[in-house]
């Protein structure tokens, strides 16, 4: 018997999302589950949205017209909100997918989180940091659907981080050794499977971005781990730190 689909709830803020990655962003949910509620906020009298009118048909989703009732206030977000908990009590959903890059849904994502559902956030990298740790899984639009292989990603545009700054993103290292601490064995190994479980159970992450397609592309990257392949299984370790006696020792030799 096969497993069931997970249901998913597409929640666009259209005033806060370009149009031109809606196929990206579908394709991507396409993984976790069926999106069978999809709609899209916004004030249709606005030109600016022509762009989501044209995908409108194209991806089944439904428009929600919401005029701006007073001018400075986004009633749009307020529509967003209400129809999310509306849903989360009336349907039967296992995620919520929101698109937006405004942290002002930050309080709705940790709701739907303490309901046990998960929530996968699409935003610009202008996008609060709040925002983007309150989900499940965060991916910024500009590294969405977009070839980001090491040779042609400089022709894209695609912000890939050299092993340098990765070095000196000291909460990403902090995570990824906690992850292999927390999933190793007594060797040292940890399963690449093993660590990306137990990251995805802690913190909004995904490798791409960073720039990199996979997990053990990012690793690879940082030079400050040990990669391993057996039996088509990959394991990682973080490198010993030399000790004291051991740089002495290597500067002597290298004066």
């Amino acid at each position: 018997m096969q497993p069931l689909e997970s249901k998913i709830a597409l929640l666009i803020d259209a005033d806060n999302a370009p149009a031109s990655k809606i196929e990206a962003i579908i394709s991507e949910i396409a993984k976790y589950g069926v999106t069978n509620i999809r709609k899209a906020y916004g004030n249709w009298k606005n030109s600016s949205l022509k762009g989501w009118e044209d995908n409108l048909h194209e991806f089944a989703i439904r428009p929600v017209q919401q005029f701006e009732y007073t001018k400075g206030k986004n009633a749009t977000d307020a529509a967003l909100i209400i129809d999310a908990m509306d849903l989360l009590y009336t349907q039967t959903l296992d995620a919520f997918a929101i698109v937006s890059s405004d942290c002002d849904f930050t309080p709705l994502v940790m709701r739907i989180l303490t309901s046990g559902l998960k929530v996968y956030g699409f935003g610009e990298k202008k996008t609060p940091l709040p925002f983007v740790c309150a989900c499940s899984k965060f991916l910024y639009l500009e590294t969405l659907g977009q070839d980001i292989d090491p040779e042609t990603s400089k022709e894209r545009g695609s912000t890939r981080k050299t092993n340098k700054e990765l070095k000196q993103d000291t909460k990403l290292i902090n995570l990824l050794r906690r992850a292999i601490e927390s999933t190793n064995e007594e060797d040292g190994w940890s399963t690449l499977s093993s660590i990306g479980s137990h990251i995805s159970n802690q913190a909004s992450f995904d490798p791409r971005n960073y720039g990199y397609k996979k997990l053990s592309a990012l690793f690879e990257s940082i030079d400050l781990f040990e990669l391993k392949r057996k039996n088509n299984v990959i394991y990682v370790k973080s490198k010993k730190k030399p000790r004291t006696s051991e740089k002495k020792q290597r500067c002597s030799e290298n004066p």
